[in-house]
């Protein structure tokens, strides 16, 4: 084993005595799952993505945390500027709570309720920007709004996608793809009443969203490396020619881009004016294997042992929180502290129980705490109502989670 598989087995050994034992000194019994977000690492993280965006401002991707408590921490830290939201509703929540007076909205809205709300505030339709890639888009805002006498600001997302011949490399997110189609539909939003472009996006999720430095795949992990440099090259060349096209007609106050696995390319491009990055603030399962990147996981969930069926088991209870996307391993929560446990093939990650096997699996006795990495960012809160805010061995606060406010955006 190599030196820094050993130092990385001891320091899991250490979180798994220091997070036991801040459980241990809270003064209640705590309920599992146990969420907690380690604040040194979230910290080290925030000031790290700021270091990475080269001085352009880093906007919170507020679905990777899903914590009210945490998009504030993030905006507190030198780098980090306003909130890409994924609701009109929590959007509101956001801006309505004073946690954030710019929030973009990263997806097209069609919730009529929640715009109806948007369009019926002078305030809120200042401070939050609604993205659309259709002019249906605008027909759900211009149904929903009582008046068109407050202005809607908007801005239009240009799919990112690396097209090789007849294929498409990255996520299938917007039908705007040339400068002919972004410019086509700029030109309905600035002649219909109640509307002002002010932005733009391209989410490319081929690249910051994959990892490329994978133990035991080399050969995928330089194809992937390869994908992403001609994905960057090939879409810094479009977003040039969107934005010549559209000189004429919107002055656009940022364009934005990115996520935390491609921080450094984004912010290279003159055009893009800050990057989004959320993930990068918990680190979960998924973005272990990135070369931009050193991580440092700072969320977990902890689950108790219920049950030993045999001396080189031990079964805890729950367990079964898979991420979304594509089926496949990579989407199960990691074992983590102590290190060295395993899920089983044939059980995986169960919906009330979970058994693990690996060496420190014979000397965990019923009742001790094994914690976990989600294998995406914010979905672990979606499965708590509060979360525990550690540094050290003490749990310095609790706070709710978006769940725990009881909204399911």
């Amino acid at each position: 084993m190599s030196h820094a598989a050993v130092d990385g087995f001891v320091e899991r050994n250490r979180l798994w005595a220091r997070l036991g034992a801040a459980v241990a000194n809270h003064p209640e019994p705590l309920s599992t799952p146990i969420a907690v977000v380690d604040l040194d690492a979230f910290d080290a993280n925030a000031d790290d993505l700021a270091r990475r965006a080269g001085g352009k401002p880093v906007r919170v991707a507020s679905k990777s945390l899903r914590v009210p408590a945490l998009v504030a921490r993030a905006l507190a830290h030198d780098g980090f500027s306003g909130v890409l939201a994924y609701t009109v509703a929590e959007a509101l929540h956001l801006h309505g709570s004073g946690i954030s007076d710019d929030v973009v909205v990263a997806y097209p809205s069609v919730d009529h309720g929640a715009l109806a709300r948007l369009t019926s505030s002078e305030a809120a339709a200042a401070a939050i920007t609604l993205m659309v890639d259709d002019v249906a888009h605008l027909d759900a805002v211009d149904v929903a709004r009582p008046s068109p006498g407050v202005v809607v600001r908007l801005a239009v997302d240009v799919d990112a996608g690396l097209r090789l011949g007849s294929q498409h490399v990255g996520p299938k997110r917007s039908p705007l793809y040339d400068a002919a189609a972004v410019t086509a539909l700029a030109r309905e939003v600035v002649s219909r009443p109640g509307f002002a472009l002010v932005g733009a996006m391209t989410y490319e999720g081929q690249v910051a969203g994959v990892p490329d430095d994978v133990p035991g795949q080399r050969t995928k992990s330089l194809l992937v490396r390869r994908l992403k440099q001609a994905s960057v090259s090939q879409l810094e060349v479009r977003r040039r020619e969107v934005v010549d096209a559209l000189a004429g007609l919107a002055d656009l106050e940022f364009w934005n881009g990115g996520g935390s696995g491609s921080v450094e390319s984004t912010v290279a491009d003159p055009v893009v004016t800050e990057v989004a990055a959320g993930s990068g603030l918990l680190v979960p399962g998924l973005f272990d294997h990135y070369q931009s990147f050193s991580p440092r996981p700072a969320a977990f969930f902890g689950l108790r042992v219920s049950r030993k069926p045999s001396p080189a088991l031990a079964t805890v209870h729950g367990g079964g929180l898979i991420a979304s996307g594509p089926v496949g391993d990579d989407r199960a929560p990691i074992p983590w502290a102590p290190p060295g446990l395993h899920l089983t093939g044939l059980e995986g990650a169960g919906e009330v129980q979970t058994p693990l096997t690996g060496h420190p699996a014979a000397m965990l006795a019923i009742g001790e705490l094994v914690w976990f990495r989600h294998a995406k960012s914010g979905e672990l809160f979606e499965h708590v109502n509060d979360v525990h805010l550690v540094r050290g061995d003490r749990i310095l606060e609790t706070v709710p989670s978006y769940r725990g406010l009881g909204h399911a955006w």
